[in-house]
Order: structure tokens, then sequence, then C-alpha cells
């Protein structure tokens, strides 16, 4: 905030709080470090399959969506809601062949912090900042002194304030992910261990999988 204060909000000649500012650049930043976390957990871990690839397709829909002014200028017009159907559908079909590993993954992480997060993150962004963002509010507190860009400047900080909360979101889940995979190891480690196996052998299993060991 003080960045945004620094750099936005004295910016040369006017506030910006455009396509090109600080705020604008930082919300695609989050975004971009959010859906790399989702796919280094369904890939690396290869935990939460479902959930991280749904929430991974979640974020990179919204990455494009922030970036719709340069994808219409640059690309073509339309080209961002193409992106996001190219996205959105192959993540679609994935999830609804794998809808009982979904269920069952969604109640893993239903109660989990990160999950908190998200759903505090995502009705931040695109609820609350909509509804705080609205030109009518801003037209109705100034009125006559009525100016866009403390609008703009309201709607885009609760925005990053938002996309901060999907990212603590997003590593919480991917440190629950690798807890998740840590387990699964150690119970594998375990029944590799061949039936009637001397104390010896059974002892050859890493000391930090016993189950009374605490990290």
């Amino acid at each position: 905030m003080q960045a945004v204060l620094t750099i936005d909000a004295r910016h040369v000649g006017a506030p910006n709080f455009g396509e090109t500012s600080l705020t604008e650049l930082t919300q695609a930043l989050l975004l971009l470090f959010c859906a790399l976390m989702m796919g280094y957990m369904r890939y690396r871990y290869r935990v939460l399959r479902t959930i991280s690839l749904l929430m991974g397709a979640f974020f990179a829909m919204s990455l494009i969506r922030e970036n719709d002014l340069w994808l219409d200028t640059y690309v073509f017009d339309g080209a961002w809601q193409c992106l996001v159907a190219l996205v959105a559908l192959p993540a679609l079909v994935a999830t609804i062949r794998a809808r009982h590993d979904f269920v069952d993954e969604f109640a893993q992480v239903s109660n989990s912090l990160g999950f908190g997060l998200f759903a505090g993150g995502f009705l931040t962004t695109y609820v609350f900042s909509r509804l705080y963002g609205r030109s009518e509010l801003w037209q109705a507190l100034m009125g006559d002194h009525y100016l866009r860009v403390v609008k703009d400047a309201a709607e885009e900080m609760t925005e990053l304030t938002g996309y901060s909360l999907l990212l603590f979101a997003s590593i919480e889940l991917l440190l629950m992910g690798k807890a998740l995979h840590q387990a699964r190891s150690a119970s594998n480690e375990r029944l590799q261990v061949p039936m009637g196996a001397s104390e010896t052998t059974a002892s050859a299993v890493p000391s930090q999988y016993s189950p009374g060991h605490t990290r």
C-alpha cells in the first residue's frame, strides 16, 4: 500500500490506476503465482488433483480477464473471451469426469484454513469490490465533485486486497498438498516392508515417518 501511494497515487501529472499502474501489475502477478502454485501441487505432489486443476483454471481465467485490454488491443477484439473459454471448458470437462474425486477432495479442504482464505478472497474480489466500485455509489458520495479516479482507486485497491487473500490461500493449500504427499509417501514406505520382516528391516524405514514423530 505504501508503494501504491508512492507510485500510483502520486503519479506525475495525475493519479494512475489504469492498466499500466503498479496496482494492476501486482494483481496480475499475484494471480500468476496462484496459478503456478496450483499447477505445482497437481504435477509435483500429485494430490488434490481435481481441486488444484479447477482452482488453477480459475486463477488462469482471472489473469486473462485482468489483461483483457492488452489482448483486445494487440491480439484481436474478443481474444480474452476465447482464451477464457479454452481454459474453462477442458477444466470443467475433466472435473465432471472426476466428480467423485472432486467430492472427496472438497471434503478434505472445505474446513481448511486455505479454503477459508480462498472464500474470503473470492468474495472480496468478485462480489464486494464490484459493489463498492459502482459509479452510482461514488457519484452519490461526491456529488458535483465526482472524480472517476477516486472510484477506480477504491475498486482496484479492494481487488488487490482480495487477490492477496487468494495468494495466501494458495500458499496454505500448497502446504496442505505437501503434507498429504509426505503422508502418502510414508504410508507407501511402511507398506513396502515385507510381512514377517525382522525388526532390523522394519527399522530401516526413516525415523521421521514414525507415527509418534513430530517435525
